[in-house]
């Protein structure tokens, strides 16, 4: 295992530069980061100590600072002690400022000003929480999203991930001898998909789920053929609703919610029919 520093510089609070690292990392074996994360780094003294973590470290530095001063004293900084400075979102706001001829303002932390667009992924987020495994089903007509499936298949935190989004979503789940909501059938406005899981992965995190809740492995809620009914009837429910349906099984939450917000985007724009398929 190749280990070496990376010293990640924001002027904000460092998310994007966190996951750009991170992404770029992942696509190389055998290699593990030693991050040295400086966040809210504005001013000179907060840089100096920057510089000097950078000189008891030696290491890649990436950055996304705005204010040319602290931006030119850290490359002067870096090319003198001959460690690598990557401005990471140079090129593409140096690409948006030359297709929309227009400077870019170069205001740090601007992406997380409380606006509009922000109060609704609050909001979002506040319906996730209160609509989670079946609550509050007086009004689900409010939602964008409705995830039904069975227990164990990643409902709650693809719905949370959806509401950081802007997407309010809710989810139900779907229990062995239990009728879903009557309010389910008299949605129009919300997409409502279905979840599943390969039943092998599910026996596993459910027995998994079992041990942490210190209860025995020879409940019916992990027994094999149990399981597999219970995948079977789902799909067979999905089908006969005309829900689309994503299997999760490889899929990450990541994967699970942008394959969502696609469905969205095809219905939004009419090209999407009842049964979730493309027109």
């Amino acid at each position: 295992m190749k280990e070496f520093h990376l010293h990640l510089v924001s002027d904000a609070t460092g998310e994007t530069i966190n996951s750009v690292a991170r992404a770029c990392v992942i696509q190389f074996d055998d290699v593990r980061p030693i991050e040295h994360f400086w966040n809210l780094v504005r001013t000179d003294r907060q840089l100096d100590l920057v510089l000097e973590g950078i000189r008891d470290n030696h290491g890649l530095v990436m950055f996304t600072l705005v204010d040319e001063t602290l931006r030119r004293r850290l490359q002067d900084f870096c090319r003198e002690m001959q460690v690598p400075c990557i401005p990471v979102l140079d090129p593409l706001i140096n690409a948006l400022a030359a297709f929309l001829g227009v400077e870019s303002q170069r205001q740090p932390g601007r992406q997380h000003v409380l606006d509009a667009e922000y109060f609704s992924r609050i909001d979002a987020v506040d319906f996730a929480l209160s609509h989670d495994d079946g609550q509050s089903n007086w009004d689900l007509h409010e939602a964008d999203v409705v995830l039904i499936g069975v227990s164990r298949s990643s409902k709650t935190p693809t719905c949370i991930y959806l509401a950081n989004r802007g997407i309010k979503a809710a989810n139900i789940p779907l229990v062995p001898g239990s009728p879903l909501p009557a309010e389910l059938d008299l949605l129009t406005r919300p997409l409502i998909v279905g979840l599943t899981k390969d039943p092998d992965r599910l026996v596993q995190i459910r027995r998994n789920r079992l041990k942490l809740l210190n209860q025995g492995e020879g409940s019916s809620y992990a027994d094999p053929e149990l399981v597999r009914a219970e995948v079977q009837e789902a799909r067979r429910l999905f089908s006969r609703r005309g829900w689309p349906v994503i299997d999760v099984s490889r899929r990450s939450i990541e994967e699970t919610a942008a394959e969502i917000m696609m469905l969205l985007a095809r219905r939004q724009s009419g090209n999407f029919s009842p049964e979730g398929k493309k027109t």
